[in-house]
């Protein structure tokens, strides 16, 4: 039985429809820097583990995202491990609600707010390249950027939902709803089915994505490693 792309969502991205972010060959990839810290090993024999390793900064970081622990590569330290939920969404997405919050498009020109936004928020790793990612939106009130949310990785037939943050004072107003439902729509009118992580202990992320037509797939593991 063929394995499913979202078993190994980085492998897929950087050898498929994003293999143009990626650095490295066929033994092992990471994204490129500006966009984060994502990268995966072929396999777990010696070799894919040694061009993994090699593919680690001075002084910065890889995250694997697998679905099972990933051994630590020779050379390399551990710095954290974590169990993310992975969510598909099943059925139409929600549709917009009249009260909903206007939404606009963000791009280059909101990239240092977008920055500092997802630096307050810590939505997951965000580089100086991530707005680029593909669409991001966003809700603005007299010139704030007050929420936003995007996409991250995209697999065959599937994108994810990321980046989802709201200043803490903005919440509670329902604009993270907002948001990644806008976006889900977006992610369905291009035909693709929307997927996304949460902390796997993060219950009220969880229960607001299920009430967005999320449900949990998997659990998958996040691998964070550093040079030793």
């Amino acid at each position: 039985m063929a394995a499913h792309p979202l078993d190994r969502p980085v492998w897929t991205m950087l050898t498929g429809r994003q293999a143009h972010l990626a650095e490295g060959d066929a033994r092992a990839v990471r994204l490129d820097r500006g966009y984060g810290v994502f990268g995966a090993a072929a396999d777990t024999g010696a070799d894919a583990l040694a061009a993994l390793a090699a593919l680690v900064p001075d002084g910065g970081e890889i995250w694997l995202v697998e679905h099972r622990p990933w051994p630590l590569p020779a050379g390399t330290r551990e710095v954290n491990r974590v169990v993310l939920a992975q969510m598909v969404a099943e059925g139409a997405p929600p549709a917009a609600r009249a009260s909903e919050p206007a939404i606009v498009a963000l791009g280059e020109a909101d990239a240092a707010e977008m920055g500092a936004l997802a630096g307050h928020a810590k939505p997951g790793p965000w580089g100086p390249a991530t707005h680029r990612y593909g669409p991001f939106f966003g809700v603005r009130e007299n010139g704030r950027l007050l929420a936003m949310a995007g996409q991250r990785m995209l697999v065959p037939g599937m994108a994810e939902v990321s980046g989802v943050s709201t200043w803490e004072d903005c919440r509670g107003r329902g604009l993270a709803r907002a948001l990644i439902g806008h976006v889900m729509r977006a992610m369905v009118a291009r035909g693709e089915t929307p997927f996304l992580h949460s902390y796997a202990d993060n219950a009220g992320a969880i229960g607001l994505y299920e009430s967005l037509g999320f449900r949990i797939r998997r659990e998958v593991h996040v691998l964070m490693i550093a040079k030793a």
